[in-house]
């Protein structure tokens, strides 16, 4: 099979849209990604895939500590700023949680130390334990097929 097959069949596959922060000391470093995924509720785990020619790869190795940022649908900048979509150099405030930086606005800030890391194929799947949570009420940005895109709530009729 070939390589856009594959990446086409993937992007199949509904997401919502996050940004991986962490912080060393040249500052902060992120990267949009969508290859997240929660692992065990005993201990509070996660997981990220970083790819190999990832910036902040090495960013992560070293600080040994990163955040998981759930975008709102309202946060498409920020998604196109972190995966290098946008030229300008937009100003990006961030908060902490747990001494880690984070978006503010993010539906969920997940603040996370490596617990482990493993090297598959050309990525390093980053195994995190997650040491404090913020959530907001709010909708998701969602990214399916090569598109953002936004949940539409169903209505359901009662009999």
């Amino acid at each position: 099979m070939e390589d856009r097959q594959f990446r086409n069949a993937m992007g199949k596959f509904a997401t919502g849209v996050t940004v991986i922060l962490t912080d060393v000391e040249d500052g902060v470093h992120g990267m949009t990604a969508n290859a997240f995924m929660s692992v065990s509720l005993s201990p509070k785990l996660v997981t990220i895939s970083i790819g190999e020619n990832a910036r902040i790869l090495e960013k992560i190795k070293q600080s040994k500590t990163f955040s998981v940022n759930i975008l709102a649908a309202d946060q498409q900048e920020m998604s196109m700023i972190f995966a290098g979509q946008q030229k300008d150099n937009a100003e990006v405030v961030f908060d902490r949680l747990d001494g880690k930086p984070v978006l503010p606005g993010a539906i969920a800030q997940i603040a996370c130390e490596v617990a482990a890391e493993h090297v598959e194929g050309d990525h390093t799947l980053f195994i995190g334990k997650v040491t404090d949570v913020h959530l907001e009420d709010s909708e998701p940005l969602i990214f399916y097929s090569g598109k953002y895109r936004s949940l539409v709530e169903e209505n359901t009729v009662t009999s």
